[in-house]
């Protein structure tokens, strides 16, 4: 290639970009937002339900080590704790729903 080519290709694309720059509409923004408010929403639901249900399997490992006979208990109690929590990050998840469809 020679140089006025190479120049051609870089003025075109370089058009290109400006093009697409200046196509971003209010509607793209306002897209943006909800992706970036959906993102919050489902971290921010999901890191502290997450966090606690590690350390409430934790915890009952260790009360399962030391007392092996109340291992059912132990286990059946840890399970309904985490199902309370986990619906933390269905209530994330459902705002995030909300955010993209009806805003």
């Amino acid at each position: 290639m020679d140089s006025a080519t190479i120049m051609a290709v870089l003025q075109s694309s370089l058009g290109q970009a400006e093009e697409a720059a200046r196509a971003v509409s209010g509607a793209d923004l306002v897209s943006i937002g909800k992706a970036f408010a959906m993102a919050i929403a489902i971290g921010a639901g999901v890191f502290g339900a997450g966090l606690s249900e590690g350390h409430a399997a934790a915890k009952a490992v260790e009360g399962i080590a030391r007392n092996p006979e109340a291992a059912p208990v132990i286990t059946r109690t840890m399970i309904i704790g985490q199902a309370i929590t986990e619906s933390n990050s269905i209530y994330a998840l459902v705002v995030a729903l909300v955010i993209w469809l009806f805003l």
